[in-house]
Parts: structure tokens; C-alpha cells; sequence
């Protein structure tokens, strides 16, 4: 499960307390309500379906998926079914080949959902074998899905742009600038994550 209320709450205090501009953010914005994203094999499916298409759109594939295959919480599901099938549900050839990676990795064991290696790195590297989970999508998951505290989306474009924003920066900051900047902010990165997208809405519901 993700951050808790409370944890969030505890690290984007700690977090203020060390960064000024990120008290002044906090003061703007208030508390983000957490992100929380169900553990295991189903969520990185999701992650895969909703790629590059509409909250909408994605709940739309998985509704009929769900209705042509079956039970898509069981990874056992995808390799019982054609590719056709994926298709009349509106998935791409290449989406349906990442689901299919997704479903043999899970269930020959080479990844094991439940026991992701403790150092983060190692985990985004387990979860970026598989064919269409990037970085990104790995450490979404591991933020959301696993409440790893420290967990920095730094190519996120919502993040960069509102790390330049709280920060005053005239720029968006790059990537590795991005995750430069943060790395005083250890070992509460993943707050400032969450903290920065809560801000980016109320920025957006101003403009």
C-alpha cells in the first residue's frame, strides 16, 4: 500500500522543516491526500493498459478485457487467450505484447511481486525487465503501490515543472537536475513527489 495520511503528513514536515520553499508550498497548497495503488500483478496491468490513453479510455480496455478473458487479477488469464482478443478490447500489438511479458515474468516466478528487493534501485530494476515497464511506471508503483518512502519520479514532467516552480527556477529543470536537487531531501522523496503533483492541481485550478 502507499504512503499513509500520517506518514505523508509526518514527511512533508520534515520535509518543510529542511526546505524552506517547500514550507512556503505546503503553506500555498495544503496536505495531499495520499495515492494509494493496490499491491501486485493487477496494478502493473493497469499501468500497462493506461499508457499513452485517458483514465476513460483505460477503464474502457480493462471492462472489456475483463469480459472477453476473464479474471485479470490472475496473470494465468492473459496466456489462455489469442491476441485477437486483446484486440477486439482496443489493444495495440505492442501493448498486448507487454501484457503477455508482464503475465511470464509473474508466473514463471522470475518476478515475484511479494518480494521485491528492499534497495529501491534493484527493485526498479526487477520491474524494468519487463517489456513496456519503464522507470517511471516502476517507480510509480513502488511509490504508490508499495509506500516507498523515498522513491523519486524524477522524468516526470508534472515534478520537474513544479520542482522548478516551488524553487523559483526560471526553467523547467531537467531530469538529472531534478534528481539533483532532491537529493538532500532524502529519505523523504517520495512526500516531495506526492507534494509537488498537489501543488502542480492548485497551480493549474489558478491559471
Amino acid at each position: 500500500m502507499g504512503l499513509s495520511a500520517e506518514q505523508l503528513k509526518t514527511d512533508i514536515d520534515a520535509l518543510a522543516a529542511r526546505e524552506p520553499a517547500f514550507a512556503a508550498a505546503l503553506a500555498r497548497a495544503g496536505y495531499p491526500a495520499p495515492r494509494i495503488s493496490e499491491r501486485g500483478y493487477a496494478t502493473l496491468l493497469r499501468t500497462i493498459i493506461g499508457q499513452q490513453v485517458s483514465v476513460a479510455a483505460a477503464q474502457s480496455v480493462w471492462t472489456k478485457l475483463s469480459a472477453a478473458l476473464g479474471d485479470l487479477t490472475d496473470p494465468r488469464t492473459i496466456a489462455g487467450h489469442p491476441d485477437e482478443a486483446f484486440r477486439a478490447a482496443g489493444f495495440s500489438r505492442q501493448k498486448t505484447g507487454y501484457a503477455r511479458s508482464l503475465a511470464e515474468e509473474v508466473v514463471s516466478g522470475r518476478l515475484d511481486l511479494a518480494n521485491l528487493p528492499a534497495d529501491d534501485e534493484e527493485a526498479i530494476a526487477a520491474l524494468t525487465r519487463v517489456k513496456g515497464i519503464g522507470r517511471w511506471s516502476a517507480e510509480i508503483y513502488l511509490l504508490f503501490a508499495e509506500g516507498r518512502p523515498d522513491i523519486w519520479p524524477a522524468g516526470d514532467l508534472a515534478v520537474q515543472i513544479e520542482v522548478g516552480r516551488i524553487l523559483g527556477h526560471a526553467e523547467r529543470p531537467s531530469e538529472k537536475l531534478t534528481r539533483e536537487i532532491a537529493e538532500p531531501w532524502r529519505p523523504y522523496r517520495g512526500a516531495a513527489a506526492i507534494m509537488t503533483w498537489h501543488h502542480y492541481k492548485v497551480d493549474m485550478a489558478v491559471i
